[in-house]
């Protein structure tokens, strides 16, 4: 029978008793070592059973994992710079250049603001990353990330983009990204991303990373560190003069020697004043993207790779992405500039 660790924090013994109602709901599993420590839990452990919204009824799950509760969209002071979507959820500015093709090139004091709000997602997601630890919510670790970007004058950028409801997208196990922050415990084994973006004095800085969660076993292991090497063999090529769809090439050449797979729903994006804008990254070989990394290019690399089918569903929340199998699945992101040589990682980690 399976061990894991007691879910009583003050308790660490190992455990095979589980919570019948998480059996029942399908939910991933919670140990308890004794009827002793379930009773002391029970007050905050009911909490992550699930109200499960209608529109997941009748809905077949992917794999183990299901939604919890979400709790209310956290508010920001009123001092804080806001972009467009903040009120409306509606990001104007990318809708109205949808059609354009032209990518933009920042100037010297454009490139500074850039430096300086991707360091501060950088400071976010490490205390983020830090927080990541069997037993803490998704839902604390978005509040741990709402405070820190308020408290650094910063706006999270994803809270009410095009409706999202938290400050941070929280993607476990076999989620490929935009997991919504909710009640669900980490579990021991599990692997969480965490992808943090911050806008600051009228720009926009985003990076991720997959963070183990416990006792992870070997298979998954290599899953994430496949998934980083690969981040930094794309990066490698950044240089004036490389074709943007010569990412997605390099990136194919390296997994394809793995058993691992590509997402082809989701990319890589140009940023800036905008959250989101060209050029478009695809992670995979003989794409159609166009355009030629010039300096003053700035633009995330972020590739998803897959331990099965690179295929993806959406669940109703019309956000959480999993995997079509329901196998694991981690992500990477930098935000890079291309400078005169080479380039310039935005979010490198802070020494």
């Amino acid at each position: 029978m399976e061990s894991n660790t007691c879910s009583n924090i003050d308790c660490k013994k190992q455990s095979t008793l589980q919570c019948p109602t998480c059996l029942d709901q399908g939910l991933s599993p919670t140990y308890f070592c004794s009827q002793d420590c379930f009773k002391k839990c029970w007050t905050d452990h009911k909490k992550l059973h699930l109200i499960v919204p209608l529109y997941f009824k009748d809905f077949k799950f992917t794999g183990t994992l299901r939604p919890g509760n979400i709790s209310h969209m956290r508010q920001v002071p009123n001092n804080i710079e806001r972009p467009d979507y903040a009120e409306t959820g509606e990001p104007i500015g990318e809708r109205l250049i949808k059609s354009t093709s032209m990518i933009d090139i920042k100037t010297p004091n454009q490139i500074e603001k850039m430096r300086r709000v991707c360091r501060l997602a950088r400071e976010v997601l490490d205390i983020a990353g830090k927080a990541a630890q069997v037993g803490i919510t998704t839902d604390k670790i978005d509040k741990i990330v709402h405070n820190a970007t308020i408290d650094r004058g910063a706006y999270p950028s994803p809270l009410n983009y095009r409706g999202f409801p938290k400050s941070c997208c929280t993607s476990v196990n076999e989620v490929i990204c935009h997991g919504i922050p909710d009640s669900r415990q980490l579990q021991n084994g599990d692997i969480l991303n965490i992808d943090i973006t911050v806008y600051y004095d009228g720009y926009h800085g985003d990076v991720n990373e997959t963070y183990l969660i416990g006792d992870v076993n070997d298979d998954t292991k290599k899953l994430v560190n496949t998934t980083y090497e690969a981040l930094e063999k794309a990066i490698d090529i950044v240089k004036p003069g490389t074709l943007y769809r010569d990412i997605g090439t390099v990136i194919s050449k390296y997994i394809n020697r793995t058993s691992f797979s590509i997402v082809r729903n989701y990319c890589g994006h140009g940023i800036g004043k905008l959250f989101h804008t060209i050029p478009n990254i695809p992670h995979y070989d003989k794409n159609k993207t166009v355009g030629v990394m010039k300096p003053g290019h700035i633009f995330t690399i972020e590739p998803m790779i897959n331990m099965g089918t690179y295929r993806d569903c959406l669940w109703p929340d019309k956000w959480t992405s999993t995997t079509l199998d329901g196998k694991p699945s981690a992500q990477f992101e930098h935000t890079i500039l291309v400078t005169q040589t080479g380039y310039e990682i935005l979010t490198a980690k802070i020494n």
